[in-house]
C-alpha cells in the first residue's frame, strides 16, 4: 500500500511543544473551520490499524471534503490514505485484511462508488459503477462479496430533462428535508461479487431495505424493513433475514408495532441483537431504545436493558458471546456499558464528563470508540478494559492556539419542584454576574452532553455566560421525563428554562438585566414560547422555528407525529391553537428577536420563522430575518455556519452588553 507518513508521536510532540509557545487567544466564529470532523472508526481484523475519516473545511469551495486515515492500534503511526478534491469516506475491512474499501464519488458519473485499497501495495482502484444512490455496504465473511444498500436512481439513471417533468405527489408522507418531494423510489439490497464483478438483486418492490449485516457464516442477511401496507403512516420497522442469493424468500424475524432496528449478529450466528422502542404506538416522538436480542427463527425474545430506563444505542457482541457492549445516554453523558445475555447483570464500562459516540470491534476483540469532551472534539480511543487511551490527535493543532471557556455541571428547580440539570459555560472560572445567554438544545429529544459545543464556545469566548439546559422532553433522565411535553408544548420546557435562569442568577454568574436567549429547531421553537411567556429577555435568536403551528400541518414533514400526538386540526383546533400561543400572544413579546432559516428546509420550513417575523415588525419589536439560500435545516455550508456564529455574537452584544 502506498503509505504518506504524516507525523509519529515524537513529531506531533514537538509539533504541540511548538504551539505551546503561541499566544492563544479567544475562540472566534472563523475557527469552526479550523476543527477537523473524526468520525467512523473501524478497526484492521488483526486489531492493528484503526481506519477511520476526516473532515475537513475547503474554505475556497466553501465546502467540507472528508479523507481517509489509518491510525495503528500501538499509537505510533498515523497515515492519511487519500487525498485531493474528491471526498472519500465509509471505510471498510474485508475480512482477510487484504483490502481497504471506502466510498468516493472520483472519477463517476453517477455519485459515490466502492473504491478499494489493495494492502499489499498499488493505488486506490475503482470497484463498482452502479446507478443509484449508494447507501449502506457490508463484506461478507469469507471476503467475496459485497451486500449494497442502493437507492432507485432518479429519472431512471438517465439525465434530467432541460425541462423537468411536472412533479406528481400522491403520498401521505410527500416531503423530507434535504430530499425534497418524495417520489416513489425506494432502496433495496444487491449483492456484488468481486470477482466476476456481477450485481444481483437480493430484493426489490415496493418497500425499503435497509441496515444489513452479514451472518457468521456468511450464508444469511439480516436487514431492516418496514413491510406495513403504508409505511408512510407508521414507524413500524422489523429485523428480516435473507439467504445470500437472488430470488430467496426472506424471513421475518420480530414483530413489534413500533421500531425495531440496528440487527447485530452474535459471533456464533446462534442470536441477533437489536434495538427496539419502548412504545408500539405508530409514531411516537418521545422514546427509548431498548436492547433486545433473539434466535435467528424469531423465538425467545428478551430485553436487556429495560431495568436502565436510558437509551441505548450501538450493540457490539463480545467474542464470547455472552456480553454485549452498547452506549447509554445518561443525565449529560455517554458512556460505554455491558450485559450479560444470561443473567441481564448490567455492568458499567467506561463513564464520566465526556461522551462516547462509536463503538468498533475487530475479529480478535479489540475495541475503539469516539469520543468527545467539554474542551476536546471528538477522537478516537482505544478501549482496554475500563481504560480509553487516546489514539488520534486531529484536533491539537487548533487546540494548541485557543482559550477555551470554562464547563460544568449545575442543577436547578422548576416552579412546580421539578429538578434539572444543565451545563453552563464562562469565560474562565472565575466570572460573575455576567451578560447571559441560554442557548437551548433541539429534539426536543435528546440532550446537551459533556461534550465539545462550538457554537457555546464561541459565544462564552465572546465575554457571555451560556448555559444548556436539559428540560422536560429531553433524553437521559428516564422515559416519563422525556414524554413529559406529550402535546403540551411550551409549558414544562418553559418552567424548567425558567427555573436554570433564576438558578444562574442566585449563583451570580447570569446577570438579570442582561439576559438572552436563542437555539435552532425545537431550540428556536422554545426561543419564541419562553419570550412570549417571560420578557425578562433583552435579546433573542430562533433559528429554524415555528410559532403558528396551526399552519405547519402539510408544510412540514411532521403530518405521522401530528395526527398521532395532537390529533387533526379539523379535529382538535382548540389544541392547536393553544400550542400557538406564541403568534396568538405576539403582542405580549418585547424582546429583539433574530430569525433565521434556511431556505430549502422542509423539517421547519421558513414560514415559521417568516411569520414570527411579521409579526414583531408590526409591532415595532426590532427584529431581523436571515434567510440562508440553498440551505437545509441543518446549514451545512461552512461560510453560512460562520455568519450564522457572528450575527449571534454582534446580536448579543447590541442589546446586551450596552
Amino acid at each position: 500500500m502506498k503509505r504518506t507518513l504524516l507525523f509519529s508521536i515524537a513529531l506531533l510532540s514537538s509539533v504541540s511543544f511548538c504551539a505551546t509557545a503561541q499566544e492563544k487567544k479567544p475562540l472566534k466564529p472563523s475557527d469552526i473551520n479550523r476543527i477537523p470532523t473524526v468520525s467512523d472508526p473501524q478497526l484492521s481484523p488483526d486489531g492493528k490499524w484503526v481506519a477511520y475519516s476526516v473532515s475537513e473545511v475547503d474554505t475556497a469551495k466553501d465546502k467540507r471534503v472528508s479523507h481517509l486515515w489509518m491510525q495503528s492500534w500501538d499509537g505510533k503511526e498515523s497515515l492519511e490514505l487519500t487525498h485531493g478534491a474528491e471526498a472519500a469516506s465509509s471505510p471498510r475491512w474485508s475480512p482477510d485484511g487484504k483490502y481497504l474499501s471506502f466510498v468516493s464519488s472520483r472519477d463517476s458519473k453517477n455519485g459515490g462508488q466502492i473504491w478499494l485499497i489493495d494492502r499489499r501495495g498499488g493505488e486506490g482502484v475503482k470497484l463498482t459503477d452502479i446507478k443509484g444512490d449508494l447507501g449502506d455496504y457490508a463484506w461478507s465473511p469469507d471476503s467475496k462479496k459485497i451486500v449494497m444498500v442502493i437507492g432507485d436512481p432518479e429519472n431512471k439513471g438517465k439525465e434530467e430533462p432541460k425541462t423537468p417533468k411536472p412533479i406528481v405527489i400522491d403520498r401521505y408522507h410527500f416531503k423530507q428535508d434535504i430530499e425534497g418531494y418524495l417520489q416513489h423510489l425506494h432502496q433495496h439490497l444487491y449483492l456484488f461479487d468481486l470477482e466476476t464483478k456481477k450485481l444481483d438483486t437480493l430484493t426489490k418492490g415496493d418497500k425499503d431495505e435497509e441496515s444489513p449485516v452479514w451472518s457468521p457464516d456468511g450464508k444469511t442477511i439480516a436487514f431492516v424493513s418496514n413491510r406495513s401496507a403504508d409505511p408512510d403512516k407508521n414507524e413500524n420497522t422489523d429485523i428480516f433475514t435473507i439467504d445470500a442469493h437472488p430470488n430467496a424468500t426472506m424471513l421475518q424475524i420480530t414483530s413489534w408495532k413500533g421500531p425495531d432496528r440496528n440487527p447485530q449478529w452474535s459471533p456464533d450466528g446462534r442470536y441477533i441483537a437489536y434495538l427496539r422502542s419502548t412504545s408500539d404506538a405508530d409514531y411516537m416522538m418521545y422514546d427509548e431504545n431498548l436492547l433486545c436480542i433473539t434466535d435467528v427463527l424469531g423465538s425467545g425474545k428478551k430485553i436487556l436493558t429495560q431495568q436502565l430506563d436510558r437509551p441505548v444505542g450501538d450493540p457490539v457482541w463480545a467474542k464470547d458471546n455472552k456480553n454485549i457492549f452498547f452506549l447509554v445516554a445518561d443525565d449529560r453523558e455517554r458512556y460505554v456499558a455491558s450485559v450479560n445475555i444470561n443473567n441481564g447483570k448490567i455492568t458499567t464500562i467506561a463513564k464520566g464528563e465526556y461522551s462516547v459516540t462509536d463503538i468498533n470491534e475487530s475479529l480478535n476483540g479489540s475495541l475503539v470508540v469516539q469520543k468527545s469532551d467539554p474542551y476536546t472534539p471528538a477522537e478516537l480511543f482505544a478501549l482496554e478494559g475500563s481504560k480509553l487511551r487516546r489514539l488520534t490527535f486531529h484536533q491539537q493543532a487548533w487546540l494548541n492556539t485557543v482559550n477555551l471557556a470554562h464547563v460544568e455541571g449545575f442543577q436547578s428547580t422548576s416552579v412546580d419542584g421539578t429538578l434539572v440539570n444543565g451545563i453552563v459555560l464562562t469565560p474562565d472560572s472565575n466570572s460573575k454576574k455576567l451578560p447571559f445567554i441560554l442557548f437551548i438544545h433541539g429534539g426536543p429529544v435528546g440532550q446537551d452532553e459533556f461534550s465539545f459545543d462550538a457554537t457555546r464556545q464561541v459565544l462564552a469566548s465572546a465575554g457571555f455566560a451560556v448555559a444548556a439546559v436539559n428540560y422536560r422532553g429531553s433524553t437521559g433522565r428516564g422515559l416519563d421525563y422525556c414524554k413529559a411535553i406529550f402535546a403540551d408544548w411550551g409549558n414544562k420546557e418553559v418552567k424548567d428554562l425558567l427555573g436554570a435562569v433564576d438558578q444562574l442568577e442566585k449563583l451570580g454568574i447570569a446577570d438579570p438585566n442582561r439576559l438572552g436567549i436563542g437555539g435552532w429547531s425545537y431550540g428556536g421553537i422554545l426561543t419564541d414560547y419562553t419570550i412570549a411567556t417571560d420578557t425578562r429577555f433583552k435579546a433573542a435568536a430562533s433559528g429554524a422555528g415555528s410559532a403558528l403551528q396551526l399552519s405547519m400541518y402539510g408544510s412540514d414533514q411532521y403530518a405521522l407525529q401530528y395526527e398521532n400526538e395532537l390529533g387533526v386540526p379539523w379535529k382538535n383546533a382548540d389544541k392547536w391553537i393553544a400550542l400557538s400561543y406564541p403568534f396568538f400572544h405576539a403582542d405580549k413579546i418585547k424582546t429583539p428577536v433574530l430569525y433565521m432559516s434556511g431556505l430549502k428546509d422542509f423539517n421547519v420550513p421558513t414560514i415559521g420563522s417568516e411569520q414570527m417575523y411579521q409579526a414583531l415588525r408590526s409591532q415595532g419589536i426590532p427584529t431581523e430575518l436571515i434567510l440562508y439560500p440553498n440551505s437545509f435545516h441543518g446549514i451545512s455550508k461552512p461560510s453560512y455556519q460562520v455568519d450564522r456564529l457572528q450575527r449571534y455574537v454582534e446580536w448579543y452584544d447590541k442589546y446586551l452588553k450596552k
